[in-house]
This record gives structure tokens, sequence and C-alpha cells, in this order.
């Protein structure tokens, strides 16, 4: 079960599904990388594991990414095309700007998947797990950074929340379903 946004000013799709990043057929999934981009723990393990060595080749060579931004590579062995690989914020109670930047990373995500005229791309629950940013935070984040930059570009088709638990997915649907939502 997932929730659609699609209103007539916003005609980009947004929905949370459950299931497993490495497994869509978007454009470009997002990872949740550490700031060397050489693989780690959780989605970005899985990322890597499942691209195969290509990505850490091409990794090695961007040479890392400062936290909220996005770099790009190839998809290599995933079906998605491409990955943006982007940097959450480590969770340190919330008052050192840890929400700023967690809406830097799906802005400038998505800014990157604009420029090359993407027109899917599948997001995980950035920083919540290593990061341990709190779940209901960082949805309330993710999902208002997503809806306010669509708003200004109508080129997306479909924006994926991709869950991996039950309590993401809810989490997520919850989100979804306020105000402007169908």
């Amino acid at each position: 079960m997932s929730r659609f946004l699609l209103t007539a000013d916003m005609p980009t799709a947004i929905r949370a599904i459950r299931g497993d990043i490495t497994t869509l057929a978007v454009d470009a999934v997002v990872n949740a990388a550490n700031s060397t981009l050489l693989g780690g723990g959780g989605v970005d393990g899985s990322i890597h594991y499942a691209a195969g060595p290509g990505l850490l080749e091409e990794c090695r060579r961007i040479g890392g990414c400062p936290t909220g931004e996005a770099r790009l590579t190839q998809g290599y062995r995933l079906p998605a095309r491409w990955i943006i690989h982007t940097v959450g914020p480590v969770w340190k109670g919330g008052t050192r700007g840890e929400s700023t930047l967690l809406a830097a990373c799906y802005e400038s995500s998505l800014q990157l998947a604009a420029e090359m005229h993407f027109r899917s791309v599948a997001f995980p629950a950035i920083s919540t797990g290593a990061y341990a940013y709190p779940l209901q935070s960082a949805t309330q984040v993710a999902v208002a950074s997503v809806r306010g930059f669509v708003a200004g570009h109508v080129d997306f088709e479909e924006i994926v929340f991709c869950c991996y638990s039950g309590e993401a997915f809810a989490t997520y649907e919850r989100a979804l379903s306020t105000e402007g939502a169908r």
C-alpha cells in the first residue's frame, strides 16, 4: 500500500513503499552515505554490495562528500541507472542544525536529479539508522523538503520514500496523508 500526493499544482506522485531500495527500477536511488562515500552499514552497505565493485572504484575517484550535499555515480548492477549519494547529519539532540542539514540532503539530491532530467527518484530514510536521527522528526523534514522542492519543479513524475521497516513505512504514510495528500 502507498499514499500518493497528486494535486493540480504539483503533478509529481509522492509515495511511500515498504521494500529494498536496491531493487527499485527508478532513474536514481539516493544513498544515505557517509562522508567518504566508500560504503558502510545499513542502506549504504546494501547499495554498495548490490551495485558491485565498480561503485567503490568510482566513489574513490570522487573523493568524498560533505554533510548536506550530494554526488552522482552510475548505478552499476542496480536496476536504477544512477545513484545519488548524500550525507545526512548525525543526531546530536536537534540543537546543532540537524534539521537544516537533513533538509539540504533532500534538496541537493533533488537539485542534482533535476539537472540530470531524472523523472523518478527513490529515497531511504536518511540519517535514521546509525546516525540516530529520530524517525518521526526525520520524516517530517523529508516530506516537507520534497513537497517544497517538487512544487517548483514539475519535471518529476514520481518521488518514492522506500522504507525498509514497517515502522518507517507507517510513519511516512502518516506524514504523506496530511494536508494536500489524496
